[in-house]
């Protein structure tokens, strides 16, 4: 039986706001638990216009303490933003005031565009490069505090904050299984590198104490209605997205439209970048979802859905929730 989560990006609706976006999410989070979604992340973007959860940390105890029993964390915190310690302390504090229901996810790329990760570290000289060396410090912030220790995580240390390595190439996934860490691959929008991330980290991965085996989530895109056809309407918000990021001008998340113009190579890029997703009624999605899990062999999947209507999202994700009851029980049968 395959866990389904739940990744968020807490969009910002044209038209709407911070405030709308963030409560959106605390919903979608609350709608979630019911549904028996295991996880729910929010991840880290800057100077993104269509994006409410830059402050990371802030955003997961908004929804946290809107919940009582899904995990809630971050997909991810990308670390070379930040000082370890200060992460630490940041998820040690959620994990106090939410013992048992947090996770730390971090990655190594920017979350924005070079002038903004300039600002954000003030210098690029070596941060990414010290990637490794980050993550094994964060996670020393979490180990019990020794003897005359001078520098420690308060709130952090000693408390249980699982942290996974996120990725979307083989260097995350060689990281991942160097640490004996769990492993979630961005295959819901760079699912060009999936399977040789797979072979990789499965192939090469030295059981930790925490982890004697590997783990794999895969992030997937699910946009699901009644019928295809507007399922179909639904997923040219996104289509709309990613061709605006990609065009270099970011927006707010864009209103569904009958059709989306764009030249034949933004095809081919939007049909790479969406390879992994499942776009329709509740037969094609469970087709397409089923196909995923047997090819990938995925420990747990993480959903994504960028819907402009927050009504029409929360159905999608109650589709997701009845496909994955109907794929367990055919696997029980």
């Amino acid at each position: 039986m395959i866990p389904f989560s739940v990744l968020d990006l807490s969009p910002i609706l044209q038209g709407g706001d911070a405030r709308q976006a963030l409560m959106n999410s605390r919903d979608l989070a609350v709608h979630a638990e019911r549904l028996g979604f295991h996880r729910f992340w929010l991840a880290e973007h800057h100077n993104m216009p269509g994006v409410a959860s830059a402050a990371t940390a802030v955003a997961i105890g908004h929804v946290a303490a809107a919940t009582a029993t899904i995990r809630v964390g971050a997909g991810g915190i990308m670390l070379p933003n930040h000082a370890p310690l200060v992460i630490a302390e940041q998820f040690g504090t959620l994990a106090a005031l939410f013992p048992g229901r947090i996770d730390l996810g971090v990655g190594r790329a920017p979350g924005t565009d070079q002038p903004t990760a300039l600002a954000l570290r003030r210098t690029l000289v070596g941060d990414v490069d010290r990637f490794p060396q980050d993550v094994l410090e964060l996670i020393s912030y979490f180990d019990p505090a020794e003897p005359g220790q001078r520098v420690q995580a308060v709130p952090g240390a000693g408390l249980d904050v699982p942290v996974w390595i996120l990725g979307s190439s083989l260097f995350g996934a060689e990281l991942a299984a160097l640490l004996g860490l769990p492993f979630a691959f961005a295959s819901h929008f760079a699912p060009q590198a999936l399977m040789p991330a797979l072979r990789l980290y499965r192939e090469r991965y030295k059981p930790s104490p925490a982890h004697p085996k590997p783990y794999v989530m895969l992030g997937f895109n699910v946009i699901a209605a009644e019928t295809d056809a507007e399922a179909q309407r639904l997923s040219t918000s996104l289509q709309q997205a990613f061709l605006n990021l990609r065009r270099g001008r970011p927006a707010p998340l864009p209103p569904p439209v009958d059709h989306v113009e764009m030249a034949p190579a933004e095809r081919a890029m939007l049909d790479g970048l969406l390879s992994c997703a499942a776009v329709g009624a509740p037969e094609t999605v469970q087709a397409a979802l089923a196909a995923f899990i047997a090819r990938t062999g995925a420990d747990e999947l993480i959903v994504t859905a960028q819907i402009f209507d927050h009504a029409a999202r929360l159905q999608s994700f109650e589709i997701a929730a009845d496909v994955r009851a109907t794929l367990d029980a055919a696997k029980a049968a």
